[in-house]
């Protein structure tokens, strides 16, 4: 699947991604296509986890629309608008299982931007995250290796090459090369 990482520390923030996608049993690697997880929106940036074909419609759909991203309520409201605009245009199966509270957006996401780092998960759920997080298979291999290095580095960038340099050695789903993309964070008011 993949490796994405966002982290916020001393006035920066920082995503982080590698670059592998799978067709089933079949891998393209960075080697072969570039392949961009991470999408530039305005002063954000947006990294995507799951189905290859969330890139293209997403890269449409969030660079084409008016995204507004610079708090936990205005990512919501946006993703919510997101997910109207999936089954409208571009046909969207929002169906997982029978239980489910809502219907799915089939997309999970991390955002880092100069007023923080957020996460958004398929029900539209949103996090405003304090330290890092990390999102796709190789996940748990960043969450640890950014725990270990979080207060030994100092820089926000530092942390995510770490948390995505584990993603890429310990999961099968992930491989580089990798892209790092970040910014200072805003002044509070």
């Amino acid at each position: 699947m993949t490796t994405i990482v966002v982290v916020r520390k001393a006035g920066e923030v920082a995503i982080a991604s590698d670059s592998l996608v799978t067709f089933g049993d079949t891998r393209l690697s960075g080697h072969y296509e570039q392949n961009e997880k991470v999408i530039k929106v305005g002063d954000s940036w947006v990294g995507l986890a799951g189905s290859t074909a969330h890139f293209a419609v997403m890269r449409k759909l969030l660079t084409s629309m008016e995204c507004r991203l610079s708090s936990r309520d205005e990512v919501f409201e946006t993703f919510l608008k997101v997910h109207s605009m999936l089954k409208e245009q571009f046909f969207l199966n929002p169906k997982e299982e029978d239980t489910d509270p809502y219907e799915s957006s089939q997309i999970t996401a991390l955002i880092a931007n100069p007023t923080g780092i957020y996460g958004v998960y398929s029900y539209r759920e949103v996090f405003s995250f304090d330290r890092f997080w990390g999102i796709g298979s190789g996940r748990n291999f960043a969450l640890g290796a950014m725990f270990h290095c979080y207060d030994k580095l100092k820089t926000a960038r530092a942390i995510a090459e770490a948390g995505v340099r584990a993603g890429i050695e310990f999961d099968k789903s992930s491989s580089g090369p990798f892209r790092v993309f970040g910014c200072k964070m805003a002044r509070k008011r």
